[in-house]
């Protein structure tokens, strides 16, 4: 039955990664609720749940997550309605972690390794998902016009990023030392590098530099949202240039704005 389900995800044009998601959560329920998927009722699917939430602890996207996935196999493959009664978790309202420009520098000069730099500051400068950056090709970029393009970003859309000047010079150097063909900025072999191996990069940087925040790479993207928005950039304009599809998780980033925040002056103060 799982082969069905693995069938109709790429039919439908879901991600390799996507695919083998669902493929894993659904099989995980299946394990623990020892059943065919044909005999399965909601009551099972609201015990999985609470197991994850109580002794498994997950945190509410992760629940949500594993939702969809069930849900996918057994309303869209089996057909079954199991599904009214039960609901998605409600996320936590986190503020995304953002990086002051002091210490974007010192981040950036915490690596040695340039092709390790320039990958920490293409991911801030032009907002690019970790996943984006890492399989970006030479070809994408035109160091001319000082942009470039995403191809196939999440939900599988082409957008145009910015690329800073500073970026272009340090990117320009680095090609003209490299000797292969790959068509990778970021290459490895005959592909690119992972996206853990960046997270890696991002991390022991972030270590190297003393910063206390809890440092990742999707920092670096909201870091280059908020720096853009405090700079007067307007937020349909870094919408665009982030790929989101609704204004509103863009408009997270104008909760975030530190540097806003503290224009403001207290009433006490007058």
């Amino acid at each position: 039955m799982l082969e069905k389900l693995k069938t109709e995800l790429k039919l439908r044009g879901y991600s390799q990664k996507t695919v083998a998601t669902y493929l894993a959560h659904n099989q995980n329920f299946l394990t623990y609720i020892q059943k065919q998927p044909e005999t399965i009722t909601e009551d099972d699917i609201r015990t999985y749940i609470a197991h994850l939430m109580g002794e498994k602890e997950l945190k509410p996207a992760s629940v949500n997550l594993v939702i969809s996935s069930l849900k996918f196999f057994y309303s869209e493959v089996l057909k079954k309605d199991l599904f009214n009664g039960i609901k998605t978790i409600k996320k936590e309202k986190k503020l995304p972690i953002v990086l002051t420009k002091e210490e974007i520098r010192q981040l950036l000069n915490a690596i040695e390794n340039p092709k390790h730099r320039l990958l920490v500051e293409l991911m801030y400068s032009s907002g690019l998902r970790v996943s984006e950056c890492v399989s970006l090709k030479i070809n994408d970029l035109e160091l001319q016009e000082g942009l470039g393009t995403v191809r196939s970003g999440k939900g599988k859309k082409d957008r145009n990023i910015i690329l800073s000047k500073n970026l272009m010079k340090h990117l320009t150097a680095y090609l003209a030392s490299r000797s292969d063909q790959n068509t990778y900025i970021f290459n490895i072999r005959d592909s690119h590098i992972g996206a853990r191996q960046a997270q890696k990069v991002v991390k022991e940087a972030a270590k190297m530099a003393n910063i206390k925040k809890r440092v990742f790479c999707h920092a670096l993207r909201s870091s280059f949202a908020t720096h853009l928005l405090e700079s007067g950039t307007d937020i349909r304009v870094i919408q665009e240039l982030l790929g989101h599809a609704n204004l509103s998780t863009t408009e997270r980033y104008t909760k975030v704005s530190r540097e806003q925040i503290k224009k403001v002056i207290s009433p006490f103060d007058a």
